[in-house]
């Protein structure tokens, strides 16, 4: 292996809103990477520092060129360079269409368990929830499209937002589905926002479809939040692109974009993105080996150690999906229980939707060392679980 995924780096002290635990805590809940980032993008952000002016910056047309061509060899999708915007991140573009394009109490609808940002982002601008709950079938999830069309037909109903890989399932959408998806949002008038920002974390062998692709009436109705921040692990950097394929919509995403100042890159949003679309495909190989094969082993250890946590079955995200009702029906009574036990720092289900409530949601974007560790002390807490449990019943 070229790139060294096993170092363990000390993030204690580092500002890190993930590692700002106790000291024995063991945190696996947030949706960053224990690893340096590619030494391509390293350099390139060290080339940047040692220029010295950080003044304000503009988008260099080879931020386009990346995202259009990486799009292009990995995804066999075609972007047009005046579809792009620049954003600050996927959350801020996603809080600002919200505002820009919908109005005060309207539903968006989401497909939950669903990324719990989400909700923030619908309530906090004054927006209805409203839930499209994905069927839970044998361990594996699939949509309710009775429910979808019911719901999408609602003449308050006017955006969907689209988990694309969805996290924190695992599941990569088929053409079929996402072409079912946008032309029932089209027929009832819904403009669909894509997160894709998982996009290229999935199983070695395998890639996602983006929404756009599937169709012109997917394109022309919807939004795509795309970004180098989850595969690369650099969401601290703050760089995402919006991609609007229709020009109305575009112009007024553009304007809310602008209104809200999430538009303006720093000094290492552009230059970072840049090197990774460009440079940065062999690190990305490399790592999604290692994320697969940690899930592997996830996956054996609980099988043999852990037969009442049942893995739920993914193609992408380096997050495990635990369902764990034969031990408890509450994630959170669940979730303290375990951090108080062995420190281990886990994210409950229920904060994905009430009918993720059950399961937790573990990150195992680490060192294999740091895996083992977190897999060890989730099995001391569900054994004491277990056992404190068989001891109230005689």
């Amino acid at each position: 292996m070229l790139y060294n995924f096993d170092e363990l780096v000390n993030r204690r002290g580092s500002g890190s809103l993930k590692w700002d635990v106790k000291k024995n805590q063991l945190p696996m809940w947030v949706a960053d990477m224990d690893f340096k980032t590619a030494p391509e993008i390293i350099e390139s952000l060290k080339n940047r520092v040692e220029h010295g002016v950080f003044g304000y910056n503009d988008v260099m047309d080879e931020w386009y060129v990346a995202i259009c061509n990486w799009w292009k060899k990995r995804h066999d999708f075609n972007i047009e360079k005046e579809s792009l915007i620049f954003c600050t991140g996927v959350v801020p573009a996603i809080s600002s269409i919200v505002r820009k394009m919908t109005t005060v109490g309207e539903n968006i609808l989401v497909q939950t368990p669903v990324y719990n940002i989400f909700f923030n982002s619908i309530v906090n601008n004054g927006r209805n929830i409203l839930e499209n709950k994905l069927i839970y079938d044998e361990g594996r999830y699939k949509i309710d499209f009775e429910d979808l069309e019911e719901k999408l037909s609602n003449p308050q109903t006017t955006m969907m937002i689209l988990c694309n890989p969805h996290n924190p399932v695992g599941k990569i959408w088929d053409r079929e589905t996402l072409a079912r998806i946008g032309e029932l949002c089209k027929k009832h008038n819904v403009l669909v926002v894509s997160d894709e920002i998982h996009c290229d974390l999935t199983k070695p062998g395998t890639s996602y479809i983006p929404f756009a692709s599937v169709s012109e009436c997917c394109a022309q109705n919807s939004i795509t939040c795309i970004a180098p921040t989850k595969a690369f692990n650099i969401a601290g950097l703050q760089t995402a692109a919006v991609m609007i394929p229709n020009k109305q919509i575009r112009h007024k995403v553009n304007r809310g974009l602008n209104t809200d100042e999430v538009a303006e890159p720093n000094s290492f949003a552009i230059v970072a993105t840049i090197a990774a679309f460009t440079n940065g495909e062999n690190w990305l190989e490399s790592l999604r080996e290692y994320l697969f094969e940690n899930r592997r082993i996830a996956e054996e250890f609980l099988n043999k150690e852990l037969p009442e946590v049942k893995l739920i079955s993914a193609e992408a995200t380096y997050l495990l999906w635990l369902d764990c009702k034969e031990i408890s029906n509450s994630s959170e009574e669940l979730n303290n229980f375990i951090c108080d036990e062995t420190g281990l720092r886990l994210s409950s289900g229920n904060s994905y939707g009430e009918c993720g409530d059950g399961f937790l949601r573990m990150n195992i974007a680490c060192p294999r060392e740091r895996l083992i560790d977190g897999l060890n002390r989730l099995k001391k807490s569900i054994d004491l679980k277990l056992t404190s449990a068989r001891n109230m019943d005689i």
